[in-house]
C-alpha cells in the first residue's frame, strides 16, 4: 500500500510539473528594441516595463536619443521601431523597402518653462514669444511684455533661450508653430528637427527635453520649450500662451483636448496642429508617433511588436494624464488599432 501511495504521488506531481507554466528561457524571449523622441520617453519607458512585466516572453528595450536619431537608426535598420514627434517624409519612408508604418501612440503639449524669481502665471502674447526666440526681445522688462503682464514686478533683466542642442521632434513642431504665427520667424529660420538660432539671442543649448529641463532650472532669466510632462515634473513656472482665439491659455489636459478635437486623422495617421482654433485650446499640441516596418523578417518579433502597441492603446492611454500626455481621442485609438495589423 506504502509503494502504491508512493507511486501516486510521484505521477501527480509529474504532472504538476508538466502542466506548470514555466518561465521563459532566453531563446524563447522576444526582444524589441526601439529608439528616439525624448518627448514621449517617460511615458514610454512606463508603457514597456509594465508590458514586459505583462508579458515574460517579450522584452522592450528603449533608447530615449531624440527624434532625428531614432529616424536614423530605424533608416539603418539597427531598431525594430522608433519614435518621433516630427513623422518621417515621404522621401525617407521611400527608403525603406519593407515599408513603413507610422501610428500615434500619445499626445501633449509643448511649453514654455521659464525661470523668473517672484513671477507666476508669466502671459506672453503671440506678438513676443517668437520675437524672444528670434532675439528681438531680449530683457524681460521689455515694454511688449510688460502689457500683457500688467501688475507684474518684471526684472530688467537679459533673456537667455534654451534650445535643443540635438536632431529633435520637438524643435519640429514648436518651430513649425512659430512658423504659422509668426511671417518673421518663418522668413528667417522656417522650420524642422533643427534650425539656425539667430546670434542675436542669447542661445543655450542642451540635448532632449531633460537636458533643457536641467539648463533652465541652473539659469536664472532663461525660458526654453520643453514637454508638458518634463516641466510639470521639475516644478517649472510655465507660460500662459495666447492662442488663435487671442485668449491666454494654460498648458493642461483640457487645453491639449480641445486642440486635439480639431484634427482629422488621414490614412497616413500623420495629422498636424500648427496653429488650433477654439477659445481654449493650448496653441502647442503635438501627437508623437511609433515607427514600424510593415514587414519584418521575423513573424515572432511582428506578432510581439502587434501585441505591444495593442497595450499601449488599452492599458496605457490610461496613465496618459497622469503622467502628463494626452489621452489619444477614442476614434484615434480605433484608427490605431486597424492600422497595427499592417505590421507583419
Amino acid at each position: 500500500m506504502q509503494a502504491k501511495n508512493l507511486f501516486q504521488t510521484a505521477v501527480f506531481t509529474a504532472a504538476v510539473a508538466f502542466f506548470t507554466v514555466q518561465p521563459a528561457t532566453a531563446a524563447d524571449v522576444a526582444k524589441l528594441t526601439g529608439s528616439g523622441a525624448s518627448f514621449p520617453a517617460p511615458i514610454y519607458t512606463t508603457w514597456f516595463k509594465e508590458f514586459s512585466r505583462a508579458n515574460a516572453d517579450i522584452q522592450v528595450n528603449y533608447q530615449s536619443k531624440g527624434s532625428g536619431a531614432g529616424i536614423k537608426d530605424f533608416m539603418s535598420h539597427t531598431v525594430d521601431f522608433a519614435a518621433s514627434d516630427a513623422a518621417m517624409t515621404e522621401e525617407e519612408i521611400a527608403k525603406v523597402p519593407e515599408g513603413v508604418q507610422l501610428l500615434p501612440m500619445t499626445a501633449g503639449e509643448i511649453v514654455l518653462a521659464y525661470n523668473l524669481e517672484g513671477v507666476k502665471d508669466l502671459k506672453l502674447s503671440r506678438a513676443v514669444y517668437p520675437a524672444i526666440f528670434l532675439g528681438k526681445i531680449k530683457k524681460w522688462n521689455d515694454p511688449a511684455i510688460v502689457a500683457s503682464n500688467p501688475g507684474v514686478k518684471l526684472p530688467d533683466q537679459d533673456i537667455t533661450v534654451v534650445t535643443r542642442a540635438d536632431s529633435s521632434g520637438t524643435t519640429f513642431v514648436f518651430t513649425q508653430h512659430l512658423n504659422a504665427i509668426s511671417s518673421d520667424f518663418k522668413s528667417a529660420l522656417g522650420f524642422g528637427n533643427t534650425v539656425n538660432w539667430p546670434a542675436e539671442a542669447k542661445i543655450v543649448k542642451s540635448p532632449k527635453n531633460d537636458g533643457v529641463s536641467a539648463t533652465l532650472k541652473q539659469t536664472p532669466g532663461a525660458i526654453g520649450y520643453v514637454e508638458y510632462g518634463f516641466a510639470r515634473e521639475s516644478k517649472m513656472e510655465m507660460v500662459h500662451l495666447e492662442n488663435k482665439a487671442g485668449k491666454f491659455v494654460a498648458p493642461g489636459l483640457e487645453g491639449g483636448q480641445e486642440a486635439l478635437s480639431k484634427a482629422v486623422i488621414p490614412e497616413n495617421m500623420i495629422a498636424w496642429l500648427p496653429d488650433p482654433d477654439g477659445d481654449k485650446s493650448y496653441p502647442i499640441a503635438t501627437y508623437t508617433w511609433m515607427v514600424f516596418y510593415k514587414k519584418n523578417s521575423d513573424p515572432k518579433k511582428a506578432e510581439a511588436l502587434r501585441k505591444m502597441v495593442t497595450y499601449c492603446l488599452d492599458e496605457g492611454q490610461k496613465i496618459a494624464d497622469k503622467a502628463g500626455y494626452i489621452p489619444l481621442p477614442a476614434n484615434v485609438v480605433e484608427k490605431v488599432r486597424a492600422a497595427t495589423a499592417n505590421i507583419q
